[in-house]
């Protein structure tokens, strides 16, 4: 099959294209989920800001409505909640977090691209979590693990430095205890001018990698389009440019049997007329060396 030269140069001009297209096309997804993270990071800055000034002014408000005294907001002093393990606990705001800020975290969720958004005073406690991480409790280690994360302290290295920030906003990649790799991106939580915590908006980074196995996979599938046209065009044209040379070979067959009568005609000024013009001149010499010969004979 690869004897002929059209499909010779179909194939390895289509080789090329295909390294050429895989190349940009990896270069392409590279920096797509560059700019994917980019902007979800900078989506997080925002979330993580604006939560932390609502939590905080929640916890304002509280305070100066008498729900509680700033030395309540402030309470370390957990009370275990027996039963569970890992452990949980409650403090003395505890019940007025539990109706104020549950709503207000939820919300954050209504972007699939973020799995939590909660927030931690300052040793990583954690009153208040999603509704969908308030499950009921089933009594099994491995469900419960996921399902009902509410009231705990999250004093893993991420999660502590997440609760001990009072500079900024805080870029992590978390390694959840749920198996789970994510970013975790939070701001700190103040009231009355103290450090009280910090919000954490967890984004999955699994959101970023099926964005660019989605890209991937259209470019893949418009490379095998380009490259299906690419093999019909350019043996097409490989071969139309070829047909003159394939004409010519059966000239030079028929010169080496003897026939030389036939003027060979020149057009153009390629490679093809070329050898045409270089045919016609050992014509012109073999049928005058022929000639020649029967002239003696």
């Amino acid at each position: 099959m690869f004897a002929k030269i059209g499909i010779k140069v179909t194939v390895l001009v289509n080789l090329l294209l295909f390294i050429v297209i895989a190349a940009g096309g990896y270069y392409i997804v590279g920096q797509q989920g560059k700019s994917l993270e980019m902007q979800l990071l900078a989506r997080g800055e925002i979330e993580a800001v604006v939560g932390a000034m609502m939590v905080g002014k929640l916890l304002e408000e509280a305070i100066d409505n008498g729900v509680f005294s700033l030395q309540d907001a402030f309470d370390t002093d957990y009370e275990e909640i027996l039963g569970f393990k890992p452990p949980k606990y409650h403090t003395k705001y505890d019940f007025y977090l539990d109706k104020a800020i549950l709503a207000l975290e939820d919300e954050f969720l209504e972007d699939d691209s973020v799995v939590f958004a909660v927030a931690v005073d300052r040793m990583g406690y954690l009153p208040t979590h999603n509704t969908r991480y308030q499950q009921p409790i089933t009594g099994i280690q491995e469900r419960d693990l996921i399902g009902n994360r509410t009231k705990r302290i999250f004093n893993d290295d991420v999660g502590l430095a997440a609760a001990e920030n009072s500079e900024g906003v805080l870029k992590q990649v978390y390694q959840r205890d749920t198996g789970v790799t994510m970013w975790d991106v939070s701001y700190p939580i103040r009231v009355k001018g103290k450090h009280w915590g910090g919000f954490r908006i967890g984004f999955s980074l699994q959101k970023i990698q099926a964005a660019q196995m989605d890209l991937r996979n259209k470019l893949i599938t418009i490379m095998a389009g380009i490259l299906f046209a690419s093999l019909i065009v350019v043996f097409v044209a490989v071969n139309s440019a070829l047909k003159p040379l394939t004409h010519f070979t059966k000239i030079a067959s028929d010169l080496a049997d003897g026939k030389v009568n036939d003027k060979i005609e020149v057009t153009g000024r390629d490679e093809i007329a070329q050898l045409a013009d270089v045919l016609e001149r050992l014509r012109i010499s073999l049928k005058a060396a022929m000639d020649r010969l029967r002239k003696k004979a």
